[in-house]
């Protein structure tokens, strides 16, 4: 359970980067490593046996 809440830390923290970021090319990277981290954790919340976390409005 801890690598499902490290991974949605991880994505969260990244977001929030991406949203002060002014470089735009910088801030899809950003964005793209975030949705990498939720993709994680959502494999890892479907072995658990969870359903997947929801991904916030902003970033959507």
């Amino acid at each position: 359970m801890k690598l499902l809440t490290e991974y949605i830390e991880r994505a969260l923290q990244l977001e929030a980067l991406a949203d002060g970021e002014t470089d735009p090319k910088f801030k899809a990277d950003l964005l793209e490593q975030a949705a990498s981290y939720r993709k994680l954790a959502a494999k890892r919340a479907k072995q658990y046996g969870l359903p997947p976390p929801s991904i916030p409005e902003k970033f959507n």
